[in-house]
């Protein structure tokens, strides 16, 4: 199939029509991220008032992963089938109106049903966001941009816990959605109005065994991750059942995608990794979100377990962090449209580090403002990643791969998340329980789970500091 793409745009100024699509574009995209982890603190809220355990009331947070692993992967079909109207008003109809049936849910299994519906709608919103701003933005001046979503991308599920925290302290989880609804009614309500086509719809083909796999090894992965990062112990199945599942499943889907290439077109286009830069870039960006999601666990863990605060005091405290990377990422972008991608990543990456493998010293002893000085400099060193590496992935490939290119982001950021607190959370667990069998108490236990975590993420980002050294600007 020969796909003809639009061309790239040459001037660096966007017209006022192009500036108010981008703007409700990541307004929208905000919300939608931000819902994600909103859920995060009120779990024994909801095990109360639905009369659940924690093993059913956990799949409000699984059923929607397993919903995104589902959706993210077709993305780049959808885009090319349809218009960029057509996308934002189904994509942002579906999670107003999942929103809107979580919120009157009488009963756990429509408050889930309603979790999934609005994960439909936000699977397709990144994608969707990062294709639209690079058929608009010239190559010169994307970084400005992609800062804009490194926002959108990595703050908004820093701060959904601390805002999950404030609502639960005074009001019930209902809010938790009559917050968000009347925004998304806005945003969608704005968009059916503004929004206009930029791209051009493509006849494209749907593989039905393509995304059978897809769904089986993206969501058999994400799963059995999920089910480690929470322990596993009340997972129907053992964890490493469907790893390995979605293991096969995806060497299958790989396979599948080859053989695709050759005739009526992938379900997603895997030529993305054909360029070096965007390769390397993803994999230093598996790193960051492995970081990102790992610190967002433990950070909490830490601070009510060890130092004994509170649920919302500890939100609180990892505010900062994702406040100092929402105002750092504009710069980041302007820096990167001047300087390129190296001279921003490779710092990032060794501060990350530092950060990492000072985290891996706290104890009980330890004052929080240490902690949250080290959880600034992670959110710091990810805002000096995350920008560059999106924009040189992207922009190293052409523009009829943006779209399969954004998805295979989205996904790995799914999968990267899920790994991170799998990893994190196993170590912690097994470090503690080890010491508790030991004689420790629990405070001390505690501290050093969070340590041992900590080392391995250290780990980990010496391999993106290593990585980093081969990220370059892309033409």
């Amino acid at each position: 199939m020969t796909i003809t793409a639009d061309p790239a745009p040459t001037d660096q100024r966007l017209s006022t029509a192009d500036r108010t699509l981008i703007g409700l574009l990541v307004i929208s995209t905000f919300v939608v991220i931000f819902n994600e982890t909103v859920m995060s603190l009120a779990l024994p809220r909801l095990m109360s008032d639905l009369n659940v355990s924690a093993a059913t009331g956990q799949w409000l947070t699984t059923g929607f992963l397993l919903t995104m692993a589902v959706v993210i992967p077709a993305t780049g079909f959808v885009m090319e089938r349809f218009t960029v109207r057509q996308v934002f008003v189904a994509a942002m109809g579906l999670f107003t109106t999942g929103t809107l049936i979580a919120a009157v849910a009488p009963g756990f299994g429509v408050l889930l049903l309603g979790r999934v519906v609005q994960a439909a709608g936000t699977g397709v919103m990144i994608p969707l966001l990062m294709t639209t701003a690079m058929s608009l933005v010239a190559p010169s001046a994307r970084g400005r941009i992609m800062g804009v979503i490194s926002i959108v991308i990595s703050v908004a599920p820093a701060i959904g816990p601390t805002v999950s925290g404030l609502v639960l302290s005074r009001l019930s989880w209902r809010w938790l959605f009559l917050v968000v609804l009347p925004i998304a009614v806005l945003s969608l309500a704005l968009g059916a109005w503004k929004v206009r086509n930029v791209t051009t719809p493509r006849r494209a083909h749907l593989d039905v065994l393509s995304l059978l796999l897809s769904a089986t090894g993206f969501g058999g992965l994400i799963y059995g991750l999920s089910s480690l990062g929470e322990g596993g112990g009340h997972a129907p199945v053992a964890p490493w059942i469907p790893v390995v599942v979605g293991i096969g499943a995806l060497a299958l889907f790989v396979r599948r995608q080859r053989a695709l290439q050759r005739g009526r077109g992938p379900l997603m286009d895997l030529r993305v990794f054909a360029q070096r830069s965007f390769t390397v870039s993803v994999l230093v960006m598996v790193a960051g979100f492995m970081s990102l999601f790992g610190a967002l666990i433990l950070l909490p863990i830490y601070l009510q377990n060890v130092h004994g605060l509170s649920t919302l005091a500890a939100g609180l405290l990892v505010l900062p962090g994702g406040l100092a990377m929402g105002a750092l990422s504009p710069l980041v972008g302007r820096l990167y449209d001047r300087f390129g991608p190296q001279p921003l990543v490779l710092p990032g990456t060794v501060v990350l580090s530092a950060a990492l493998w000072l985290l891996a010293t706290v104890g009980p002893e330890t004052s929080t403002g240490l902690v949250v000085l080290f959880h600034v400099m992670v959110m710091s060193a990810l805002a000096l990643m995350l920008t560059p590496l999106m924009t040189s992935a992207l922009g190293s490939l052409s523009a009829d791969l943006y779209g399969h290119g954004s998805a295979v982001i989205s996904t790995l950021q799914q999968v990267a998340g899920a790994a991170g607190t799998a990893l994190f959370v196993t170590v912690l667990s097994r470090t503690t329980a080890a010491g508790l069998a030991d004689g420790a108490d629990t405070v001390t236990a505690t501290a050093d789970g969070v340590r041992a975590a900590f080392v391995w993420g250290g780990g980990i980002s010496l391999a993106a500091v290593v990585a980093a050294l081969w990220v370059r600007r892309t033409r």
